[in-house]
């Protein structure tokens, strides 16, 4: 068999698939990939270190993809992990479908055994793709090198059009390594005589061929369009005549708002030339800043009870509204979603929408408040809702200046850190308990400043979180509220914080119980089984990552706002802090649903 010119060059040619790979990131703008580091998954690591590309490995896959999830959301562009195959992916689902719920543009990069290899028995070897469809909008296995850059280039753009979400690509291990290490490892070790022999050569060779041709072509890398929904000239007319004549109208925010292309500096400005009064949930919290007379913070239910016409602007009807029986049958309802099965979830059942538009909510909130230009919602309305807030704000302040039976007050915890936060904070939510109370308590001090998980509720992205956030914005102090129970699941990426220099600061509620779980099963089944945990030093775990840890017990609450300061002084030197606070119970959160 004659060797083509073609075969020749690639025998000797160094170039491999990871180096086509790290140049379309680079063309799309990708400053970091996640990565716990396999040798399937290799040449692309090594390529996007060598074009620029920051690689940050952590001590899971989970936290790779939590992280890249934290830099799609901050950024407005796609977030990026790495991953090798077999068990290194299946670590990542949780994270993954937590991104697909929480609507986060996200490429997952994941290694595979060999073309010819699999379903034979290779190492690492399952069917990932089956894995990934339920949970991804695009998933490719690439087959032949030269399909590398487009498809790379089709995954990120399906990630940010319309409903943003993860995308997932698997690189068999052929096609990332260059071809005289690939020829290498595809010959057989004792080649057959014969016609067999010379039939096997013949294939194996033609099929290394097939698997290099046109491989480093000169193609495109440029991003290719991003689709995204608006509202129709009539539907944002007709809102505009249903917003014009309410007298009580209500808008709640969801993440969506916060989505590109439209600046959250710009929908806040929108909202606030609106003048109607806003719950901001999610990814929206701190979109109106700290102390805004329009944010309402407390007693949603009897608001929307009373509104006469409420926006869900990329607001889902889930578990968060009672499935849409909190909406007042009575009231006009605006909704607007890029996702058409979130627009109308439990339409069915619950509410219906008066207009229901599948569209971008920034987009549309900026073009609302442009055509109601000298409009505003009539003041009485949001400050009624500010009276009625502050009577509830002052009984949930009143809380925390009640003793626990030991230990601290967690509200009161809560408070001392909020009023102490610096305005460029970022806080990362993972628990449920302690964490349930912060949201009620804590403010962020402007738009993208807080992540939490989602609908999907997930522990564990703390770590992920902050690291992807403290990349993204290293001029920030990013906090970590943590569950003692959540903080098993990350409390390793300590040493990713050492290692990688992003110091953040976490705090722990430690009570030493699944206490949002405790709550409820105590009374109801009289056991707490499976929910006791105990008081760990946690903090000491921090230093032994190289981190700095503080234990906080009552007998230091004279001087928290102290401790507290300090461990903002070392963040800003670059020290990781774990502040390991003691606290006891409360009946703040009695009533919070947990399933």
């Amino acid at each position: 068999i004659e060797p083509s010119s073609s075969l020749i060059w690639n025998t000797w040619n160094p170039r491999h698939g990871g180096e086509s790979v790290a140049e379309v990131l680079r063309a799309h703008g990708v400053k970091f990939v996640f990565t716990l580091v396999g040798g399937h998954i290799s040449p692309i690591l090594v390529a996007c270190e060598k074009l620029g590309i920051r690689i940050v490995d952590t001590r899971h896959e989970a936290t790779a993809v939590f992280a890249a999830d934290a830099v799609a959301r901050l950024s407005g562009t796609v977030g990026v992990a790495a991953v090798t195959a077999g068990p290194g992916l299946t670590n990542t689902v949780t994270a993954v479908k937590n991104a697909q719920m929480a609507e986060s543009p996200l490429l997952l990069i994941g290694g595979a055994a060999a073309t010819l290899l699999q379903g034979r028995g290779a190492l690492q070897d399952i069917d990932q793709m089956s894995l990934f469809k339920p949970l991804c909008k695009f998933c490719a296995s690439v087959r032949t090198v030269r399909e590398i850059v487009p498809t790379v280039r089709k995954a990120l753009a399906i990630a940010q059009s319309g409903t943003p979400g993860p995308v997932f690509i698997e690189f068999p291990i052929d096609t990332l390594y260059p071809y005289h290490v690939v020829e290498k490892e595809s010959a057989p070790k004792n080649t057959p005589k014969g016609l067999f022999g010379k039939i096997m050569a013949w294939y194996l060779q033609n099929h290394l061929s097939n698997l290099f041709a046109g491989a480093w072509e000169t193609c495109d890398l440029s991003p290719l369009p991003v689709y995204i929904p608006h509202a129709t000239e009539d539907e944002v007319q007709r809102c505009v005549e249903l917003v014009s004549r309410a007298k009580k109208p209500v808008i709640l925010l969801g993440s969506q708002a916060t989505l590109p292309p439209t600046p959250a500096d710009d929908v806040r400005k929108a909202l606030e030339s609106l003048g109607i009064p806003c719950f901001l949930g999610g990814m929206s919290r701190g979109m109106l800043g700290k102390n805004s007379p329009l944010h309402i913070r407390q007693n949603r239910r009897d608001a929307l009870k009373e509104a006469d016409l409420v926006l869900l602007a990329g607001t889902v009807c889930d578990f968060r509204l009672s499935y849409g029986r909190v909406l007042n049958r009575r009231s006009k309802i605006i909704a607007i979603n890029r996702d058409r099965s979130q627009l109308l979830k439990n339409s069915d059942m619950f509410w219906k929408p008066t207009v229901a538009i599948q569209g971008d909510a920034g987009s549309f909130l900026l073009r609302l408040s442009k055509a109601l230009k000298g409009h505003r919602c009539p003041e009485e309305w949001p400050r009624s809702l500010k009276e009625g807030e502050a009577i509830k704000e002052k009984a949930n302040r009143a809380k925390a200046d009640e003793k626990t039976e030991r230990h601290l007050n967690p509200i009161s915890v809560l408070h001392r850190v909020d009023e102490l936060l610096a305005e460029d904070s970022i806080i990362v939510a993972d628990g449920g308990d302690f964490v349930g109370s912060a949201a009620y308590i804590m403010r962020p001090r402007g738009p993208i400043r807080w992540l939490d998980p989602g609908a999907f509720g997930t522990l564990g992205v703390g770590g992920g979180f902050a690291l992807g956030a403290k990349l993204c914005r290293p001029e920030s102090e990013v906090w970590i509220v943590y569950g003692d129970g959540s903080l098993g699941y990350s409390v390793a990426e300590f040493d990713t914080f050492t290692r990688h220099k992003t110091p953040v600061i976490a705090l722990v509620g430690n009570d030493a119980c699944w206490s949002q779980i405790s709550r409820e099963q105590v009374p109801m089944l009289g056991s707490n089984v499976a929910c006791g945990l105990a008081f760990t030093d946690y903090h000491i775990v921090a230093d032994g990552y190289g981190g700095k840890g503080y234990l906080i017990g009552r007998e230091d609450e004279s001087r928290l706002d102290d401790i507290i300061k300090k461990a903002q002084k070392e963040c800003r030197e670059g020290k990781a802090i774990l502040l390991n606070v003691l606290i006891g119970k409360t009946n703040f959160r009695d009533g919070s649903i947990s399933v």
